[in-house]
């Protein structure tokens, strides 16, 4: 059984991005998006106008943090053989209870790629503005341009439509909006 990476979390993240899984390189490095094809790290640099590809990974984490960016996976722990969200098996699901008490700011969670966005119908009943975006995975193969474009669009908040988006706005102190 592999087990996934601590989150990149603070109570200041109104953002938060769940992948499936970290690959077995981002489990080898013990960082999230190590692969070098993962775009991941090149999206967040055209999103946040940050230069994130000279940050060495603890400031990549404290610029996610400063943007009111957190990461984390909604599996903390399966079976998989290779890297494909396909070949997962017997996942277990992260604890998102903690999310209230950690994280009284969030308000919506994004989705990097349809696998995590399984889990958004479950965030949007919880009151969060969910958006399933494509996924930065090498083996989406969706051009860089067209990826950043939808992530960008997400940040600014124009409309979508998607399996699964809800949006529903929530206050500073994470209550629901009517």
């Amino acid at each position: 059984m592999l087990t996934g990476l601590p989150p990149i979390l603070d109570a200041r993240i109104e953002t938060l991005i769940l992948g499936s899984f970290p690959s077995p390189a981002s489990l080898a490095a013990r960082h999230y998006y190590a692969h070098r094809q993962n775009q991941f790290w090149r999206v967040m640099a055209e999103v946040l106008g940050e230069p994130l590809a000279g940050f060495d990974y603890a400031e990549k984490q404290r610029c996610l943090l400063r943007h009111g960016v957190g990461v984390w996976d909604v599996y903390r722990a399966c079976r998989r053989e290779g890297a494909l969200d396909s070949a997962i098996e017997a996942a277990e699901r992260n604890d998102f209870s903690r999310l209230a008490g950690e994280a009284p700011r969030l308000r919506r969670v994004f989705f990097n790629g349809q696998t995590a966005g399984r889990f958004a119908g479950w965030f949007a009943a919880q009151g969060y503005e969910t958006r399933i975006l494509p996924s930065t995975s090498p083996a989406y193969t969706l051009a860089f341009a067209r990826k950043a474009a939808a992530w960008r669009a997400a940040w600014e908040g124009a409309p979508h439509s998607g399996a699964g988006e809800k949006a529903v706005k929530r206050n500073s102190h994470g209550e629901k909006q009517r």
